[in-house]
């Protein structure tokens, strides 16, 4: 009497399927690995972001020019520490300035840098 073909998987079949299964997960998590790093990234961005608008919306309500030269302010936002560098140049017109803001978070990288031209009137 002859038997039929057994069924089920052999285990190298079971060992090749575990293989695939491990790299897919371990593909996963690596990927949500790094939408949590530029969801905090972009967290931080953009708290520089409203640090560096806050202090440009001062600048503009004190309805005076700046004075040309560097100077710096600090921030906080979300419970961060932020770190601002401002530049503030000439431009051929005496009725304007150019003020660089650059934002660094508590390690001194820098986050983003604004420009805007601000006018005397």
């Amino acid at each position: 009497m002859r038997r039929g073909a057994e069924r089920g998987l052999t285990l190298v079949e079971v060992l090749v399927a575990l293989t695939i299964v491990a790299l897919t997960l371990a593909a996963g998590i690596k990927a949500a690995g790094a939408l949590s790093g530029n969801a905090e990234r972009l967290e931080g961005t953009l708290a520089a972001q409203w640090c560096a608008d806050s202090h440009l919306a001062n600048l503009r309500l004190s309805r005076q020019l700046p004075p040309v030269g560097d100077s710096e302010f600090s921030c906080e936002q979300l419970g961060r520490s932020y770190a601002g560098r401002v530049s503030v140049r000439p431009t051929p017109n005496p009725l304007f300035r150019r003020i660089d803001v650059r934002m660094l978070d508590a390690d001194g990288q820098s986050l983003l840098t604004y420009s805007t031209v601000m006018s005397r009137l």
